[in-house]
């Protein structure tokens, strides 16, 4: 076997380097709990009625920060499906073509059938010379993972993942429980704080365990306040963290608004129909990342005038460059309204797979 390069004992050193943010997390997770448990409910609460309450209570929302986190972390991120690769003839054309009007037109035929709606910002076919491959709406080239990620939201150092369609959804749920943990140890720490300063604590240990925690909780529930908040704006207006700063182009031009279809189905589409997994980190997201239904798709001369695209196979290829392929159900229906929504989701029933699984029997 050869003997690795610099080039590669460097990808190791960074891959382990990107770890440190989750062990500092993991560390000082072990730590609140240890101050928490023992030091505080314990050893210091002298009330056995309030030792029970805080102690159920605090580990309900401790279980379900690690799992979230954990799902976060280790659910890989979705990539584009194998009908967005080109071909190798298709390739071969790539190469021998010039950048120009006939490198775009060989893209043009490649993604005639692919449900794509979006553009760069220069109009042009959004194609990754990395991965060799035409972007699906709302994908985007990691750096950092060096790879196309679907629905990607940002590359998270806290996670050492990217937040995209697959995992979206726990990184949410992830802020959420974190909040909370966060205020409930505050809350419930507070006046024990308080006896510290007032000398109304034993002087043990425990004291600087107590003042401490609470000062850690109340800082990360400032940012993580904010950081939470910012991401239920975007799932209201249906925006990625990339979408935010840079609106999505289509073909008549940019609109930040352009995914979105109201508040309620802005929501199913990150969380699923069904709510009783909503506060769960279990997957539920709508679609398969790869396709997503747009308002603007009726606005767009070039497209179906169905909003799923059921009649884009009657019309001639000639007349649009994008005769897109229909959407998967379960993101078509969005664009329905409420009532006929659920006539229909009976009659599709709840078969719904996980796309996370897809990938890795593909991989």
């Amino acid at each position: 076997m050869a003997p690795s390069g610099p080039g590669s004992v460097r990808r190791r050193c960074r891959r382990v380097l990107y770890w440190i943010p989750v062990v500092f997390i993991s560390l000082l997770l072990g730590w609140s709990y240890y101050a928490y448990a023992i030091q505080l409910c314990i050893v210091s609460m002298e009330n056995i009625g309030e030792q029970v309450v805080c102690l159920i209570a605090y580990h309900l929302l401790f279980a379900m920060f690690v799992w979230s986190y954990w799902k976060t972390i280790f659910t890989l991120p979705m990539n584009p499906s194998k009908e967005f690769h080109l071909s190798y003839a298709e390739k071969e054309l790539l190469e021998r073509e010039p950048r120009g009007e006939a490198h775009q037109e060989v893209l043009r035929r490649a993604a005639r059938d692919l449900p794509i709606y979006t553009r760069t910002m220069s109009g042009a076919i959004r194609y990754c010379d990395r991965c060799q491959l035409i972007k699906p709406d709302r994908c985007h080239h990691c750096s950092v993972c060096d790879k196309c990620i679907l629905k990607m939201d940002h590359h998270c150092p806290w996670v050492n993942n990217c937040v995209g369609f697959s995992n979206y959804k726990f990184f949410l749920l992830f802020l959420a429980y974190s909040l909370l943990y966060c205020l409930f140890i505050a809350a419930t720490d507070l006046q024990y704080f308080v006896k510290f300063w007032t000398n109304g604590l034993p002087d043990t240990q425990a004291k600087f365990h107590i003042m401490f925690l609470f000062f850690a909780a109340a800082m990360f529930s400032v940012s993580l306040s904010s950081l939470f908040g910012y991401h239920c704006w975007l799932v209201s207006k249906n925006k990625s963290t990339l979408e935010a700063f840079r609106s999505p182009a289509f073909r008549h031009g940019t609109d930040k608004n352009g995914f979105s279809l109201g508040f309620s189905k802005n929501m199913r589409q990150v969380f699923g129909d069904e709510k009783r997994y909503w506060l769960l980190p279990i997957f539920s997201s709508l679609g398969d990342g790869c396709s997503f239904p747009t308002c603007l798709v009726n606005q767009d001369p070039e497209q179906p005038s169905t909003p799923a695209g059921l009649n884009s196979s009657s019309k001639n290829p000639e007349n649009h460059q994008f005769p897109a392929k229909p959407l998967r159900e379960s993101q078509s229906h969005l664009l329905t309204d409420s009532q006929s929504w659920t006539e229909n989701s009976t009659n599709l029933g709840k078969g719904l797979s996980n796309p996370a699984l897809t990938m890795e029997n593909e991989n």
